[in-house]
């Protein structure tokens, strides 16, 4: 009998999104790398298609009652995928997670800390469940693990100088004259004129918490009744803390966060640990000692125990840990929240957990690993990414960055446009013979970067100053009105922080960062545009129909798709189906909706307009400026009427951008821009932030992207390191004095990047 091992995946007539009938071979065992411009196909062949399709043949393997348990994938559109193999996917998606996930909890290095202490620490709090804080036996008693209290902001609340009746409460649903008001106004135990900050401590005490058996008279629209006095404090906290504030409307819980205030829990002091774990030693340390140490502080701590029992239990922690410190993340600590990791810090962590895995055979799928990267650090991914393939393993990677390019054994080019211009694939082969091709991708590959010349001159200066939030140090720097200023370091040194900083100290600022756009199934261009209610009026006014005929998700929906245009199919033991809709064809509307016309397109044909025909379209001065920010932002290839959920990331970092452009005079803080785009869209990005300082805004950008920076009028480099070591200006400048600096890894790359004779001509 003889072995076969298939040598490649094999990708037949894909047709996911826009891909037109892609086929593919890809190598087992190799690093391949797919390239193309933002909405080109990448995505649609890695993820959409080979990811999903192995994720759905793999889970067909458990049983019914698991896979019910399971996410559940449809079927992707192609002819036929043949000899995958398990798929692994480690996107960009924030790592997320709710005020009980932290560093520790995610990459499980916590769970042995917790171990090594029950064992070897003194006093023993018991078994580990007594050093977890998201245990009954080991949470802290007043803020329930959470290492921090919310409380009512009194000052905030109450006026001192104001009596009830006047206005004291000034919380708006327990104010004078609603009915919850009344309360206090109304009670017979309080004077209703006399001004607050002047009741004795009895009344102080009534007014917060009451007395047992008072009774008040209030009206209200059903009448007038007595009720149960409820004191201040007591409703409030009824109410708003010890409910789900995420239940309420989005004006309450943005109403009632006003009137909150957050500090360190005073009983742990930010440990999330009862006593009785807190008191635990090991060396001298408690386990909150040694969960706020930086990973490279902690490695050394543990490496100190050489007790026959501890040491293989802290040689465990030790061997995760150096995995953190080797992807670059050793200036986080373990009691770090997974909420406030960037998208690149989250998807790095991800990879921890398979670094130390003893499986092979398996696809690994990166999307866009180098993001959230200084170029220094980008080695270090690439690193890792040949240890996952010299495994055993085939890593398939969507990438822009060069020098993770430069890994590849395979490159696989998509393109040669986007959208509706893309989905093929326009070269297969090795990083050399792609850089001498003539795709887009290849051309940019031998464009060097170049550092300009003359840079523009300030019109003022915005400050920061004495900043020490997170790792900065006493911070205090001058970033110019009126030009591109570039925030530049590396990972951890402190540049996000510099930047929030910064917009806290100038509220005027208009801010785009790496969140998400929150699209639903039913989020298009014009919907997340706010063009739609214009699109709307100019049917209802050119037909005489009533506007809410010309939304599908109103009156105007096809009865049958509810205007989804699409009828997705779930039956428990089948895959789940996505079939458009027989009646409307998949245009949303009912047929005497897509019979009314104006300048003879219905408002479907509208919807399936580019933003550049649509902008021959409308004549309203609102549409078409929403319209031109498309443009601007180089996303004219898109039809308003195309679901969010199908762009690329690049795509939705543009569209956010979009919506927040053409005001002039402002001042714009923009966090890694480039995220998610080609070499050749970044061009296009920074032609547009030139276009707003030509207009007379002050733009900021934090960005690692070498082309950005040297394009940029004045540089504030953070450093020299991450997390402890780093937090500290160590340049302020033009990029071509940054060509000459010493001390930042920026500069040092910089210099690499442009070559020679760009550093000699520096200064």
């Amino acid at each position: 009998m003889t072995d076969f091992a298939p040598d490649a995946i094999t990708l037949t007539g894909a047709r996911e999104n826009n891909l037109k009938d892609v086929t593919l071979r890809i190598p087992k065992g190799r690093l391949t790398v797919f390239t193309g411009v933002s909405g080109s196909g990448k995505s649609s062949v890695v993820f959409d298609t080979i990811a999903v399709e192995s994720q759905r043949q793999l889970n067909e393997t458990y049983p019914w009652f698991v896979r019910n348990r399971l996410p559940k994938f449809e079927r992707p559109h192609a002819d036929g995928l043949e000899d995958l193999t398990p798929a692994i996917v480690v996107d960009q998606r924030q790592v997320g997670g709710h005020s009980r996930s932290t560093v520790g909890t995610m990459t499980d290095v916590y769970s042995v800390i917790r171990v090594l202490f029950s064992r070897h620490g003194t006093p023993s709090a018991g078994p580990a469940t007594a050093y977890s804080f998201n245990d009954p036996s080991g949470m802290c008693p007043e803020c329930d693990g959470l290492g921090r209290t919310v409380r009512p902001d009194w000052d905030r609340i109450l006026d001192p100088d104001r009596s009830l009746a006047d206005g004291a409460v000034r919380f708006p649903p327990f104010a004078a004259g609603t009915w919850q008001g009344q309360a206090y106004t109304n009670s017979d135990d309080l004077d209703p004129h006399k001004p607050v900050g002047r009741f004795t401590a009895a009344e102080r005490e009534f007014l917060m918490r009451g007395r047992p058996g008072s009774k008040v008279t209030v009206n209200g629209s059903g009448g007038t009744w007595t009720t149960e006095y409820e004191g201040l404090a007591v409703r409030f906290e009824r109410l708003y803390l010890k409910r789900d504030l995420s239940a309420m409307s989005q004006k309450t819980r943005d109403l009632v966060r006003a009137f909150l205030v957050e500090g360190t829990c005073p009983g742990c002091r930010g440990a999330r640990l009862n006593a009785a774990a807190l008191v635990t030693r090991i060396n001298g340390r408690s386990i909150a000692d040694c969960v706020r140490m930086q990973v490279t502080d902690l490695i050394a701590v543990l490496n100190e125990i050489d007790d026959p029992v501890a040491g293989p239990i802290a040689s465990a922690a030790v061997s995760a840990l150096e995995r953190i410190e080797a992807i670059g993340l050793g200036y986080l600590s373990l009691d770090r929240e997974t909420a406030t990791l960037s998208g690149g810090e989250g998807q790095r962590l991800k990879t921890v957990r398979h670094l130390g895995s003893s499986l092979t055979g398996m696809t690994y799928i990166f999307d866009e690993p180098s993001v959230g990267l200084h170029p220094r650090d980008v080695g270090r991914l690439g690193d890792l990414l040949l240890r996952l393939r010299d495994k055993g393993n085939t890593v398939l990677v969507v990438e822009h960055d060069p020098d993770v390019i430069a890994l590849a054994d395979h490159v696989v080019d998509m393109g040669p446009g986007a959208g509706a211009g893309g989905g093929t694939v326009v070269f297969e082969g090795t990083p050399r013979e792609l850089a001498s091709s003539g795709t887009l991708t290849g051309r940019c590959l031998r464009t060097r970067t170049a550092v300009k010349d003359e840079v523009r001159e300030p019109t003022g200066e915005l400050w920061v100053k004495g900043a020490d939030r997170h790792n900065l140090r006493d911070v205090t720097v001058r970033f110019p009105a009126g030009v591109l200023t570039a925030v530049t370091g590396v990972a951890g040194s402190g540049k996000s922080t510099l930047a929030a900083e910064f917009t806290a100290a100038h509220e005027e600022a208009v801010v785009v960062d790496q969140s998400s756009i929150g699209i639903s199934g039913r989020s298009t261009p014009a919907t997340y545009l706010g063009i739609m209610d214009t699109v709307r009026k100019v049917f209802a006014r050119g037909t005489g129909a009533e506007a809410g005929l010309f939304s599908f998700n109103s009156h105007g929906a096809c009865g049958t798709c509810e205007g989804r245009g699409v009828i997705y199919t779930d039956l428990a033991f089948m895959d789940p189906v996505t079939t458009t809709c027989h009646d409307c064809e998949g245009r949303r509307f009912k047929e005497e909706v897509l019979r009314l016309t104006v300048r003879g397109s219905s408002v479907a044909d509208v919807l399936e307009m580019t933003a550049e025909q649509a902008l021959g379209f409308f004549d309203d001065p609102g549409v078409r400026r929403r319209l031109s920010a498309l443009r601007d932002v180089g996303l004219t290839y898109l039809t308003l009427g195309q679901p969010l959920s199908t762009l690329s990331g690049g795509e939705r970092q543009r569209i956010k951008l979009a919506t927040r452009l053409h005001r002039t005079g402002a001042v714009y803080v923009l966090d890694e821009p480039t995220t998610g785009l080609h070499m050749a869209d970044v061009e296009g990005l920074v032609a547009l932030l030139d276009r707003l300082v030509d207009a007379g805004n002050t733009v900021v950008v934090v960005e690692h992207n070498l082309a950005v920076v040297a394009r940029a009028d004045w540089v504030i480099d953070l450093g020299p390191d991450g997390g402890r070591d780093g937090g500290r200006i160590v340049f302020e400048g033009t990029p071509r004095h940054l060509l000459a600096a010493a001390g930042s890894f920026t500069g040092e790359h910089l210099r690499r990047a442009v070559g020679s004779a760009g550093a000699g001509s520096a200064g």
